[in-house]
């Protein structure tokens, strides 16, 4: 490891590996230098092949809620693999946090494991349109459920509501199933309820939109999309593998007060290890195979590593009133930011919810839509980035990619930070 750098492993990584990454994001796209490459996390830091460390804001864009290898989630992680690896048989330790879950959340009253956010969610919709008998499904410009191919569309250019597929591979009548509309507007989910309602299975949503910046909606917004799907027959899925978890023990159905018919989970309830989560209504879980015709099957899903590591997170989130900590630190983190981009008349802003951040250069209205996100952002958000990585701080390598704080961030960590990026911003 001590003659490698990241620039040779990347040259030899884009011989095999498509992009050399494995996952899109990873990539560096756009920014000019090979990504870096890293050989050891702890806490609230990373450590490049070259030896360098780095705060990192990134936390595998999000489950990490305690940081890199919390030592009470790295003993429960070792004493499983010192007992079992994977089953393919039942075993007590999903059992164990599948309970935990359903008790600490009245709406999960019955849920299923499984070893993806985007397996939940094509899950989710799966059952979704076995209970309706509809095939179609809407969801919202700006949201983000991850790779199946239903939902990877955008808005069309026709009637609200249309789509077309946003990948190469996507065949157009699969597009069609479903429909987009944005975010924020009353007007145009009357709309298109008025015109598809009766063919509509489900209407998902992130009740906090974190995949294309942090599109903060309004309670009544998201009031109005479960009352209009009610009115109609639709089901309302809530996508909560980001937020889940992160803002609130019970996520943003806890912060809204809004109880949807499925929920979506992921990211921290695997403690860093690969996990998704799709539940809700009893009545709609079991149509789930064994129990129902909803066929939803996996070799690796409900891992015992993953499950003792997500239970040990969640139970010390609860026991040190972790998401009160975080929601401070990042606010104080946030406006220490906020006050050195304006005392050296910087065109920056930093959006925050809970343990989320996201800084943008849009100096009107609290951003809700991706049509109000500036059209400079990416090259903005390049230059900050470049300068944050000399001065030691991983940001996420996109510019619509939010920040993510844990507890291992202490304060003094975020103080230091902040002063860092004010100071990559000004160079």
């Amino acid at each position: 490891m001590q003659n490698l750098n990241s620039e040779s492993l990347f040259e030899r990584s884009k011989k095999i590996v498509p992009g050399g990454v494995h996952s899109p994001v990873r990539s560096f796209k756009g920014m000019d230098q090979a990504p870096i490459f890293f050989k050891k996390a702890e806490g609230a830091y990373l450590t490049s092949v070259e030896g360098k460390s780095y705060v990192d804001f990134c936390q595998s864009f999000g489950p990490l809620i305690l940081g890199h290898r919390d030592p009470e989630v790295q003993e429960a992680v070792l004493e499983m693999i010192d007992t079992a690896w994977t089953f393919g048989a039942c075993e007590p330790y999903s059992l164990e946090l599948a309970e935990w879950i359903s008790e600490e959340l009245p709406w999960m009253e019955k849920l299923r494991f499984v070893s993806s956010g985007t397996e939940a969610v094509m899950s989710a919709l799966r059952v979704a349109r076995a209970a309706t008998g509809r095939s179609k499904i809407l969801k919202f410009d700006g949201c983000y459920h991850g790779h199946v191919d239903s939902l990877l569309v955008q808005a069309g250019s026709g009637l609200a509501g249309e789509a077309s597929s946003s990948s190469a591979g996507v065949p157009a009548e699969t597009a069609q199933q479903t429909l987009v509309i944005p975010l924020d507007s009353e007007e145009k989910l009357e709309s298109v309820f008025a015109r598809e309602g009766s063919q509509i299975a489900a209407v998902i949503i992130e009740p906090l939109p974190a995949n294309y910046g942090l599109l903060e909606q309004r309670k009544e917004f998201l009031q109005k999309v479960c009352a209009v799907a009610k009115k109609h027959g639709t089901l309302v899925i809530f996508d909560e593998v980001i937020s889940g978890f992160r803002v609130a023990l019970g996520g943003m159905v806890e912060v809204t007060g809004l109880i949807p018919d499925l929920v979506t989970y992921g990211k921290i309830i695997g403690g860093g290890f690969p996990v998704g989560c799709y539940g809700g209504r009893k009545d709609l879980m079991d149509l789930v195979a064994p129990l129902g015709p909803v066929y939803q099957a996996g070799t690796l899903s409900a891992n015992p590593v993953g499950m003792r590591a997500g239970l040990v997170t969640l139970k010390k989130m609860k026991r040190e009133n972790g998401w009160v900590k975080l929601h401070e630190r990042t606010q104080a983190f946030s406006l220490a930011l906020q006050k050195g981009f304006a005392k050296n008349s910087l065109d920056l802003q930093v959006e925050n919810f809970a343990s989320l951040f996201w800084i943008h250069n849009s100096a009107g209205a609290k951003i809700r839509t991706v049509e109000k996100i500036p059209t400079n952002q990416a090259p903005s958000f390049k230059k900050l980035f470049l300068k944050g990585l000399k001065n030691g701080i991983y940001l996420a390598p996109n510019a619509y990619e939010v920040g993510f704080v844990s507890l291992a961030h202490s304060a003094e960590i975020l103080a230091e930070s902040a002063q860092k990026i004010i100071e990559a911003a000004c160079e």
